[in-house]
């Protein structure tokens, strides 16, 4: 069996190549490929065409592209424009105002999407104009933005989610319907800290005009595709009507009914929507089998039984093994992608979360948080990139940043309470029909 500090010295080496630029696929491919080499000859390696057959061919992996093309339908469609406008007519009053728009637009769009990135480039493009109009700081603006997008990998459906469901070798289905109750609850924290915010250091910024009851509740067909595709997917999953790969087809019909209601449906159309899921979904995959290329080389290693004994003799609760993880998650976020952070880590730290007691749905759920962290910290955070390549008046990255980092805090805060309280993520998938 491979010793620990082995184990260290070969995930430096891939955290080198990976900040020097290389292609993740690439990295993970050919560590798994050397190291299989070198620990047990050709044989291992020749064996691993039938793993790349059978991560291909399974049937989870379909979802990942249906997902991917439901979010294009709706970006493309001009669902999220209009969804942000009713959420405007009925929160724009309030202290803080449009910015409550940011963060439920997000939190649709997160609903029907599976994709942060594409959560808070969409909701950005949609809202900056009217925020800067009305005179909103722009650090308030962009941060919650990019914090809202994080939303897009938590609530389901999440394409991340159904990659920890591959790697770990769990139910997507319960890691979905475990994802529903924490992405409400981080929604309504982050509305929160706007109130709060808006009440203790308010910016002045012009209200919106009053709009009459007839008009609120005229506007509330907008939002009707949204929460119809979310229902068709977490209900139908939840139900046990539907797999996830079944509800992602499911999903990608409704979305292409309400493109049709809308008149956006034709030719040209589709054509952007399916080359921009091929592009996407072949990144996603081509990652998710290099990852599988390693972790038969880390399997047979050893590599998880090594660092799962290191970390017993470290003697930690399992309370504070957590807490370690979230500093050596905070600090990994801040160097890498989530697509690479989550295929490194998750077959080496998962057999130590489940040593210690730790339900794995749970620890799905931690990660994707742990990796929406990732997402809105410097210098790494792909959000706030995204959200600042957005803004037309091209100022410093760093309003951006600092706008972002108060959420930072709340979704740290938002993890320990999941540790003090893990019900929170496991008491809906255990109702789940078996």
């Amino acid at each position: 069996m491979i010793d620990i500090g082995t184990v260290a010295i070969g995930f430096a080496v891939m955290l080198g190549l990976l900040l020097l630029g290389l292609p993740v696929a690439a990295v993970m491919a050919i560590t798994g490929v050397i190291g299989g080499a070198l620990l047990y000859g050709m044989p291992l390696v020749t064996s691993m065409g039938s793993v790349v057959w059978g991560v291909l061919n399974d049937n989870v992996m379909t979802a990942i592209p249906l997902f991917i093309l439901l979010g294009e339908i709706l970006l493309r469609s001009g669902i999220a424009d209009r969804m942000y406008g009713t959420l405007m007519l009925w929160l724009g009053r309030l202290p803080g105002g449009l910015l409550y728009s940011n963060i439920g637009a997000s939190a649709m769009f997160s609903a029907t999407s599976g994709s942060s990135v594409a959560t808070a480039a969409t909701v950005a493009t949609v809202s900056l104009p009217a925020l800067t109009d009305r005179g909103y700081p722009v650090r308030r603006s962009l941060g919650s933005l990019a914090a809202g997008g994080t939303l897009g990998i938590l609530i389901p459906p999440s394409v991340n989610l159904l990659i920890y469901g591959s790697l770990a070798g769990e139910s997507v289905a319960r890691l979905f319907v475990a994802g529903v109750i924490p992405g409400i609850l981080l929604t309504l924290l982050f509305s929160l800290w706007i109130l709060i915010e808006a009440k203790i250091w308010p910016a002045g910024e012009t209200k919106m005009a009053p709009t009459s009851w007839s008009e609120k509740i005229a506007s509330l067909k907008n939002l009707f595709g949204p929460a119809l595709i979310f229902l068709v997917i977490t209900g139908s999953i939840y139900s046990g009507f539907a797999t996830p790969t079944e509800s992602a087809a499911l999903g990608v019909i409704s979305a292409l009914a309400l493109a049709a209601a809308h008149g956006q449906l034709s030719l040209d159309f589709l054509g952007r929507c399916f080359m921009n899921t091929a592009r996407t979904s072949g990144m996603i995959l081509l990652i998710v089998v290099g990852a599988f290329m390693l972790n038969v080389t880390l399997s047979l290693g050893g590599v998880a039984q090594a660092a799962t004994a290191w970390v017993s003799s470290l003697g930690l609760s399992t309370t504070g093994l957590l807490i370690a993880f979230i500093v050596f998650y905070i600090v990994l976020g801040m160097f890498m992608d989530v697509l690479s952070m989550m295929v490194l880590t998750i077959p080496v730290a998962l057999p130590i979360v489940i040593a210690a007691g730790v339900d794995p749905i749970w620890f799905g759920i931690f990660i994707i948080l742990m990796c929406e962290l990732g997402l809105i910290t410097p210098p790494v955070g792909m959000n706030l990139y995204v959200v600042h390549s957005v803004r037309s008046d091209k100022g410093p990255f760093r309003d951006v940043a600092l706008g972002a980092l108060p959420y930072v805090g709340v979704m740290i805060g938002f993890v320990l309470l999941l540790i003090a309280f893990p019900a929170i993520v496991t008491w809906l998938p255990g109702q789940m029909h078996n």
